[in-house]
């Protein structure tokens, strides 16, 4: 029995025959055959599909009059003859479709003969705009595949190389002919084959493509990795039956290492941010020191220690070399990204050392530029440990890669910023370089402040303490009681005094100049001086105000405004008199231990001018206490400063303790802003200092 043909064309059974192409259904051939007398004879379905006429109302019909205009039926009559004479013909005619319309076709003509010798003509036929379309897509597809700069490769479905565009040979580093019916692996098995074949799989398998798919690895081209962006496409014909798949490749390396190299500009731009908040939160050197250390690591370094001269620590001006040409360094801050034994390494914090030009950090300090070894050597890590144990333990650390930079302020280098690598494997570079050096640069300004800072703050704290009394004088029948703490951040100009005066009184004065540093110190000088000096013509306290108005006025700076409160105490009538110029009033305790906020005119502070000040007279029995301070004492950051005076009446209501311990109760319980200055004045009248 003859085998039977399956209807997609292979024979059943063998599997011998290939499945047919998609592109003749596609294209919609139709074919005619014409009788020697121009009939026609034969007639497909697609010359239907075609034209619109069946087989019925074409076939015996004469073709120049069914199918050709009146106008062309001349030309239609040569091509049919030049056909029967055993010509070709291949072109674009116009036909006449049933509707009336006329369609372009394209002919492929030819003669034919039968048994009996009769010449016929063949004609195959299809819509001219779908060859054109056809074309076109064609053309486009081959100039796309060999002109593309993007790697383009076609595969089978048993995952074979079948087409390679001329870029892909370039990136592959191996010619067409050299990998077609082979496989990925076979051709370049330095590339990820198990995760792209795995891909490829996916795509013929789901007809899902796949796109911009990484993979790093080496081709023939280059040595070097490299990586690969690859989109997967499965190639499908009109009839959706599966061809193979197509891949699209773009080396993708330049475009990785930009990326990174915007990472890492990202990051460092991270790092200076971080390091405008954290770095100089304080004027204390070693604070922001160690601020330094802790934002170099572990971002830009895995190990960090800050390195200042120690003129800088001492508050000197410049760094000087040793008669033995050494510097004097004192180690402010060290950090490490995790436990290593290489701080053990570092110079102790706090401790002074001294090196030759033999050091690196010397180095960096004196030609005061940045010094990086890309890799650490047995030779030069000697020059960055302080001794041979601790190059040793440098060594065990890891330590492969080091960076100083130095410390450099308004054009003095205050010290370094030493920088190294133990579990990053990547060595310093140029960029590191420059990252280093900013933070150090910033660093170095808060250091210079603190320095500048600390000195100004040194002097202020000098000439304001030799302003003060040292020693309260012996004031009969009145004993007294001071203390003055000066600002953490910046010396004010608080001040008290105790005055004997004429007939056993005592003035008692506490003040406050508006202001901070040298000038204010220097401001409660003269004013404490004038005072001093107005006391002596035994004024009343508001005409002492008065005067003393005037002068802080004549020194023509608002700094030079002061608050004062001015007490004079007569132990033999038991009385006070007291004036103030927007100062606090004073805490008055009675014998009987009740304490009481006195009444007395504020007025405005000295300098204003012009305003007169008033006062008040209370009694002062044995045993009455009287409390003068300035506001630091009981002002509170973000609380009401009649919180504070409260809670200093609470304090003195009922109390019996000697005056140096109550101060000292006074101060412990209330003083909580760190940051202003407090003066404090305790006086007692007592017959017992007789």
């Amino acid at each position: 029995m003859p085998e039977r043909e399956s209807w997609n064309g292979n024979r059943l059974g063998d599997g011998l025959t290939a499945a047919p192409g998609g592109l003749l259904d596609l294209l919609r051939v139709a074919a005619l055959v014409l009788g020697s007398d121009g009939r026609i004879v034969l007639w497909s379905p697609e010359a239907e599909l075609l034209l619109g006429f069946s087989a019925a109302e074409a076939l015996g019909e004469n073709a120049g009059r069914l199918l050709v205009a009146p106008e062309n039926r001349s030309r239609a009559r040569e091509l049919f003859e030049h056909v029967r004479s055993g010509a070709r013909w291949a072109g674009v005619f116009p036909v006449r479709h049933k509707d009336g319309s006329m369609r372009r076709v394209e002919f492929r003509t030819m003669q034919l003969r039968d048994a009996r010798g009769d010449v016929h003509a063949l004609g195959l036929a299809t819509d001219a705009q779908t060859v054109r379309d056809v074309e076109r897509d064609l053309a486009l597809s081959h100039t796309l595949f060999h002109q593309s700069p993007v790697g383009i490769a076609v595969f089978d479905t048993d995952l074979r190389w079948v087409r390679v565009n001329p870029s892909l040979e370039r990136i592959n580093g191996v010619p067409e002919e050299a990998v077609l019916g082979r496989r990925v692996g076979e051709a370049l098995p330095a590339l990820d084959v198990e995760a792209i074949e795995s891909r490829m799989r996916q795509v013929l398998r789901t007809g899902e493509p796949l796109l911009d798919r990484q993979t790093i690895g080496r081709t023939a081209a280059d040595s070097e990795d490299h990586a690969y962006s690859e989109s997967y496409h499965r190639i499908e014909d009109a009839n959706g039956r599966v061809l193979g798949l197509a891949m699209a490749i773009l080396d993708v390396s330049e475009r990785q290492r930009a990326a990174a190299e915007v990472a890492k500009a990202r990051e460092r731009l991270a790092v200076i941010a971080d390091a405008s908040v954290r770095i100089g939160t304080t004027l204390d050197l070693r604070q922001t020191a160690r601020e330094l250390a802790e934002v170099a690591v572990p971002e830009l370094a895995d190990l960090a220690a800050v390195d200042v001269l120690d003129s800088v620590v001492d508050l000197g001006g410049t760094a000087t070399t040793r008669m033995d040409g050494l510097l004097d360094f004192r180690a402010l801050a060290v950090a490490a990204c995790c436990p290593t034994h290489a701080i053990e390494a570092a110079d102790p914090v706090g401790e002074l050392a001294s090196y030759d030009s033999s050091r690196v950090i010397t180095q960096c300090v004196r030609e005061a530029r940045p010094i990086l070894l890309r890799r650490v050597t047995a030779v030069t890590m000697r020059r960055i440990a302080r001794d041979d144990s601790a190059a040793e333990t440098l060594r065990r650390a890891g330590v492969h890669s080091y960076l100083a930079a130095p410390l450099l302020a308004r054009g003095e280098v205050l010290g370094t910023l030493s920088l190294s690598r133990t579990v990053n494997p990547r060595p310093f570079d140029g960029q590191d370089v420059t990252l280093a050096t900013d933070l150090a640069a910033r660093a170095a300004i808060c250091i210079d402040n603190s320095r500048l800072y600390g000195r100004e703050r040194n002097t202020a704290l000098t000439l304001q303490r030799s302003l003060l009394p040292q020693e309260p004088p012996h004031c009969a029948d009145i004993e007294v009681a001071s203390r003055y703490l000066p600002a953490v951040s910046e010396v004010g100009g608080d001040w008290f005094d105790v005055l004997p005066l004429k007939d056993g009184k005592v003035g008692l004065v506490v003040g406050d100049v508006m202001g901070k540093g040298v000038h204010a110190a220097a401001i409660m000088g003269q004013l404490r001086t004038a005072t001093r000096a107005l006391a002596r013509l035994d004024l009343p306290p508001a005409e002492l105000l008065y005067h003393l108005d005037d002068i802080a006025a004549s020194l023509g700076d608002s700094d030079s405004m002061a608050t004062c409160l001015y007490v004079v105490c007569d132990p033999r009538l038991h009385r006070c008199e007291l004036s103030r110029a927007g100062h606090l009033p004073p805490v008055l305790v009675d014998p009987a231990g009740r304490a009481e906020l006195l009444d007395v005119p504020g007025a405005v502070p000295l300098g204003v001018g012009g305003v007169p000040f008033g006062s008040e007279e209370h009694d002062l029995t044995e045993g009455t206490l009287l409390a003068l301070f300035t506001d630091g004492l009981v002002e509170n950051r973000g609380e009401s400063i009649d919180i504070g005076l409260q809670k200093l009446l609470r304090l003195l209501d009922g109390t019996q303790l000697p005056l140096e311990e109550t101060c000292d109760m006074l101060l412990g319980a209330l003083h909580r802003e760190p940051d202003d200055d407090v003066a404090l004045l305790l006086a007692r009248h007592s017959s017992s200092q007789n």
